[in-house]
């Protein structure tokens, strides 16, 4: 049984019930008739719960990375709305940190918060309503529950992350990249409306043409300006059918050259690459485009590989749309169960530097510093890209670069750090960009050079919508 302060109580160890009344920051939760409660703050009324349990407390101190642990005092597993509202006010009247855990996917720490409040979203999943309007949705619905229910409807969100066990709020928070991204720009990009509880715990609902200045930070805003705790994005009819291309190349040059050609002309409504090890030693270079379709117009194989470079090899299958979006959902939940450490790469590279950064890292990597995980190489055309807090490489052409490395031994989770680390210097140098996802570690002097001329807006924002700093520190952008 998890201790809980909800609705005002508490239960401590399996039995003892206790009314808690307050919080004190040398002492922490107190009872009611504890003395301590003179000089403590009072608990505010909640609808769900506020957990302090062992169990609770680690599993917030935890991420999909298992590197960083920072664990801390409390859980909100907020009932509604108004929950997250009065907790973010009550922590930043009294000088606690607050951040919002989704699926707790990060992989260093960034949802962490090491003697604050996490708000777990996982009790805010209800999706409100689905139209050609938009989908209305809670912040911790997952994009697979979103996908599952448009496409009953026959609509679809335009760009979806190749894992599904996402959170929405979680990956409006960053960017959220996907193979439809080539069409459609990020899911940031696609958010049409926000409801935000900012930073001095009020409730905001801001788009395009209100309260337009905290939409645009939210989005991509990495937690910094405010909680979002619903949303409504953008859908298009859903079709039934994705035929799948999969284009083998031996060298990054004649990948990317076809990538550039398929992105230009719009051939596939889904495109993305990925990097294979080959059996003795090496790597091969994939594309993989798709075309959505519904029968009876199935589109010409000739004409959509016509044109791009001839592959060594070449296959082409097909799958319900569904089928696609969820293909490695089981996959993933199977990895999580052996809790291996994955300190993730992902770096926006300028379109003219990619060749040469990808054809160096990948000459001196071998499946044992990656540890058999996922390389993709997603291009981009940088101009669907339109929310400012995501930095991109300012070049018409961008490609994410992601290196999904896997530690089956703990012994090679500072080694796989320190070169994810050289990597992002390297990839800065050449006017790379982070994708904040990433295990790296970034000081408050990274993010200024992050955030390059716009720096002085973003911290403009977080005196705005943040001014004591009370959300999502673990970013460390603003120092500890």
């Amino acid at each position: 049984m998890s201790e809980r302060v909800g609705r005002r109580r508490f239960l401590a160890g399996t039995a003892v019930a206790a009314t808690v009344v307050a919080f004190d920051p040398v002492f922490g939760w107190v009872a009611e008739a504890d003395p301590r409660t003179d000089g403590a703050i009072a608990v505010p009324g909640l609808d769900g719960e506020l957990v302090t349990d062992p169990a609770s407390l680690a599993e917030a101190a935890d991420d999909y990375g298992h590197i960083v642990h920072r664990t801390p005092i409390a859980v909100l597993r907020p009932a509604s709305v108004h929950d997250v509202q009065v907790m973010v006010r009550y922590a930043d009247r009294h000088g606690l940190k607050v951040a919002m855990r989704g699926q707790g996917h990060s992989t260093f720490g960034q949802a962490q918060v090491k003697g604050g409040v996490v708000i777990d979203s996982r009790t805010l999943a209800t999706i409100h309503d689905i139209s050609p309007r938009g989908a209305v949705v809670d912040a911790g619905v997952q994009w697979l529950d979103l996908a599952r229910a448009a496409t009953a409807k026959g609509l679809t969100p335009p760009v979806f992350t190749d894992y599904l066990g996402l959170s929405v709020g979680g990956t409006l928070s960053v960017g959220g990249v996907g193979g439809a991204t080539s069409h459609h720009g990020l899911q940031v990009d696609n958010a049409l409306e926000l409801q935000v509880v900012t930073g001095q715990g009020d409730l905001v609902t801001c788009s395009a043409s209100c309260n337009a200045e905290l939409f645009r930070a939210v989005l991509g805003g990495l937690g910094q300006f405010g909680i979002i705790v619903r949303a409504t994005v953008k859908v298009i009819p859903a079709k039934t059918t994705a035929r799948v291309y999969h284009l083998n190349y031996a060298d990054v040059a004649k990948l990317t050259a076809a990538q550039r050609i398929a992105l230009a002309d719009g051939r596939f409504d889904y495109l993305e690459g990925s990097v294979n090890a080959v059996e003795g030693g090496g790597w091969s270079y994939q594309l993989e485009g798709l075309v959505y379709y519904t029968a009876p117009d199935a589109p010409d194989d000739a004409a959509k590989v016509a044109g791009l470079p001839a592959p060594t090899s070449s296959d082409i299958s097909e799958v319900t749309y569904f089928d696609w979006l969820n293909r490695i959902y089981a996959l993933v939940e199977q990895l999580k169960q052996f809790g291996f450490p994955s300190p993730w790469l992902n770096l926006y590279l300028p379109g003219d530097a990619t060749d040469r950064y990808v054809a160096d890292t990948m000459a001196s990597l071998t499946t044992a510093d990656t540890g058999g995980g996922p390389i993709l190489l997603y291009p981009i055309k940088t101009n669907l890209l339109t929310r400012p807090n995501v930095e991109v490489p300012d070049t018409p052409i961008a490609f994410l670069f992601a290196i999904l490395r896997l530690a089956a031994d703990p012994a090679l989770v500072d080694p796989m750090v320190k070169s994810n680390r050289a990597l992002y210097e390297k990839a800065r140098a050449c006017g790379g960009k982070l994708y904040p996802v990433s295990a790296v570690p970034m000081s408050p002097v990274d993010w200024v050079q992050h955030y390059g001329g716009d720096y002085p807006r973003f911290a403009a924002d977080k005196a705005l919508f943040d001014p004591r700093h009370t959300l999502t520190p673990g970013q460390g952008i603003f120092g500890a």
